[in-house]
């Protein structure tokens, strides 16, 4: 009887390391796209998400703008400088002559922390009756600002002909998300005017 036949062909062990190395290659390559690839997409929503988010905001600003009544900063001469580059912004939202009660607005940029970005845009809400103040309250409108300036043009009076917002803001979190060390964090800068309706 012959033996050679039935004897059984196996791999050898050059070609078992062959066939662990291109398969160790191809679960790497597969693995660094897979990373490329959820990078990319953080990236994306993160910087989709804060585009939406500064959007509503300055829907916001404008609208208050629209509805407001003497503004402030105000020009020392509006004949002479009649435009003027700020970080705050001030306006009465509510007044109630009758009753004695006024709500001041109050938007204005302070410099952040590690943790919120170089700038963050707040809301302070003051509340008066009688001319005295009764109650404040300030919340965070919007962070991670790397610049906010208000520019206010009044008419003689001083009156508010128009107030332009313009920001730029970095998205959240990208500090994690460089894929290559050529990867430049992206801005997005918004820039929106608004005029207060004329009042009677």
């Amino acid at each position: 009887m012959n033996r050679s036949c039935n004897a059984r062909s196996a791999f050898s062990l050059v070609e078992v390391l062959i066939a662990l190395t291109i398969t160790a290659t191809l679960l790497t390559a597969t693995l660094a796209a897979l990373d490329t690839s959820f990078k990319s997409y953080k990236h994306t929503t993160e910087s989709a998400s804060t585009h939406v988010v500064a959007r509503i905001v300055v829907q916001r600003v404008t609208a208050m703008v629209r509805t407001g009544s003497d503004f402030g900063p105000y020009p020392v001469n509006p004949i002479i400088t009649p435009e003027l580059e700020s970080d705050w912004l001030e306006f009465v939202a509510f007044d109630d002559e009758a009753a004695g009660v006024r709500e001041v607005i109050r938007l204005e940029r302070r410099v952040g922390t590690a943790e919120t970005g170089p700038f963050v845009l707040w809301y302070v809400e003051t509340r008066l009756v009688n001319d005295a103040v009764v109650s404040t309250e300030e919340f965070p409108l919007l962070e991670n600002l790397t610049d906010l300036t208000f520019i206010l043009e009044f008419e003689v009076g001083p009156r508010l002909r128009r107030a332009t917002l313009d920001m730029t803001i970095l998205p959240d979190d990208l500090q994690d998300l460089a894929v290559g060390s050529s990867m430049d964090t992206p801005t997005i800068r918004m820039v929106a005017s608004a005029a207060p309706r004329q009042r009677d």
